[in-house]
């Protein structure tokens, strides 16, 4: 296995500070602004195979990437 970078995790903080509550709310939203471009609708889903599975999410990604394209076309 390669290691391409070093991430140090800190240990719990006992007492809040404001470098560690800007650090979570910076996550926060980046973690907020990937789920906006999953295209895949909210819900539980079944599926026979792997396959229908991954058609499913192809099918989401297709419709979704579409959708995003029209509307860039429009505002532009």
């Amino acid at each position: 296995m390669r290691r391409v970078g070093l991430k140090r995790e800190r240990a719990p903080a006992m007492r809040a500070s404001g470098v560690l509550l800007a650090e979570g709310a910076s996550f926060n939203e980046a973690i907020s602004r990937l789920s906006q471009t999953t295209f895949v609708p909210k819900g539980i889903y079944r599926f026979r195979s792997h396959e229908a599975a991954n058609r499913h999410a192809e099918d989401c990604l297709v419709r979704g990437m579409g959708r995003l394209a029209a509307t860039r076309l429009k505002n532009a």
